[in-house]
């Protein structure tokens, strides 16, 4: 099955469809660094700077032959050349998640970002290409409408696909990763689109609502055969511990068998994506801790008791406004409240040792304006990763996670090289893309497969 992945990203569609069988013609990606990623990884070795400035001067065809253009969309819809090569490769599929901080729950919503504009440019590709099978992702914010007269993005893309050339046969999907093997809990909205005169040779049709992934022992409905098959139980969802408990810096890493690590590695395998170029698995790679101060660590210290003591982690947020004494008087009450959660906590080491008055005095001392940071739970799935690190701090170390850790939440193996800068100053993330947004922007290999494995049974 021959397939075009737009706005890819780092990759983690990609890795997850290939490893389903799939065979990548052309990848498409605005920024240079998460492109770099993508070629070393998924098509060839990009980690020279030298080899990687001289493809960065390539003309478009020229890096089309080579399998990733590293421009927008609408460049490589305006090439003529390029585009009647793809129209020629007669594509089984096209996949990609336009970007989405124009829909986001978490943005601004502005309904007249220009961001909002590009998953129009996908149809267009659609339109011009034909594939068998399309599938866009986005974040659930693209199934909220701008104002009550007007529907949402999701469901206008909907119809929009629906009447492409000779129309698609469309799927609305609400998918999370946990349910298909990821440590994380990630839900994301898909339009899956399957060419009408396929569907009905296969007498395939769409279930005409949104269908909600959800455990395999817990699913309520059929799968519909354009949705992609969750693949895992509740009793056997990958936990914190699973993902990470091999990498802990400062404490004894956990060992014995840890069935998830070796399902991951084995799974995504690069050296069957990339050909015959090999790397072996290495945990080490993209595993360097971020520098903090010691107030910063101690502040994480003191968000490591909360949880474990039952009290909200925004405690020091709340706090930070408050005269001294009203501080200690608020606090003092949210410690008499949590009297046994306190004394499980400094069973476990934290804060152990220290009357209530010097743990009052510790939240004093280390209160912040800062948005409340939450403390993953080592025996529950992570939350959805996200692009900035300081966001989630670990559970057993007062740190934030190495890129390598939410590497392993997302899904992608530990012989996955991210490249580029770990991270970036604010005023560049509007056009630096570093190894942690590379991360928190990607899809996970895991809902990859599935939907690589939905996408080959159908059209099988």
């Amino acid at each position: 099955m021959k397939y075009v992945d737009l706005f890819s990203g780092c990759g983690g569609l990609s890795l997850g469809v290939e490893t389903s069988g799939a065979e990548l013609v052309l990848a498409v990606e605005k920024s240079d660094q998460a492109a770099r990623t993508f070629r070393h990884n998924l098509v060839a070795d990009a980690s020279s700077d030298i080899f990687w400035q001289n493809y960065l001067r390539m003309s478009l065809p020229e890096q089309a032959a080579q399998h990733v253009i590293v421009d927008e969309v609408q460049s490589l819809l305006s090439n003529v050349q390029v585009m009647s090569q793809l129209r020629e490769e007669k594509l089984d599929f096209v996949v990609g998640g336009p970007p989405c901080q124009g829909f986001s729950l978490a943005g601004l919503r502005r309904p007249d970002d220009v961001r909002n504009q590009l998953p129009y440019q996908y149809l267009e590709f659609v339109a011009e290409t034909q594939p068998k099978m399309v599938v866009i992702e986005n974040v659930l914010g693209m199934g909220q409408s701008f104002s009550k007269d007007v529907d949402s993005s999701f469901e206008q893309l909907q119809v929009a696909l629906s009447q492409i050339g000779s129309g698609y046969e469309v799927q609305a999907v609400q998918a999370d990763a946990v349910h298909y093997g990821a440590p994380q809990h990630r839900p994301r909205l898909l339009i899956v689109g399957l060419e009408k005169s396929l569907a009905r040779e296969k007498k395939i049709t769409s279930s005409g609502s949104l269908w909600k992934s959800n455990y395999t022992n817990l699913l309520s409905e059929d799968t519909p055969e354009l949705a992609p098959m969750p693949t895992t139980a509740y009793e056997d969802r990958r936990l914190v511990r699973d993902a990470v408990g091999d990498l802990l810096l400062q404490t004894v890493p956990e060992q014995g068998e840890n069935s998830y690590v070796e399902d991951l590695n084995s799974t995504f395998d690069i050296t069957v994506v990339r050909g015959s170029e090999s790397r072996l698995s290495n945990r080490s790679i993209n595993h360097v801790p971020r520098k903090h101060r010691e107030s910063t660590i101690q502040r994480f210290r003191i968000y490591q008791f909360l949880k474990e003591s039952g009290i909200a982690e925004r405690l020091l947020r709340q706090i930070a406004d408050m005269t001294d004494d009203v501080a200690a008087i608020f606090i003092d009450s949210e410690l008499k409240l949590n009297e046994e959660g306190i004394k499980k906590a400094q069973s476990k080491g934290l804060l152990a040792g220290l009357s209530m008055k010097e743990i009052r005095d510790c939240i004093q001392q280390s209160s912040t304006r800062k948005h409340s940071q939450k403390v993953l739970s080592w025996d529950e799935p992570a939350r959805t990763v996200v692009t900035l690190p300081d966001d989630y701090v670990h559970p057993r170390e007062p740190r934030v996670f190495t890129v390598r850790e939410l590497a392993r939440f997302q899904g992608f193996p530990d012989s996955f090289e991210y490249l580029g800068p770990e991270t970036t100053g604010a005023h560049r993330r509007r056009f630096e893309v570093p190894q942690y947004s590379q991360v928190g922007n990607a899809v996970s290999p895991w809902l990859g497969l599935a939907i690589g494995k939905m996408i080959g049974k159908v059209l099988g």
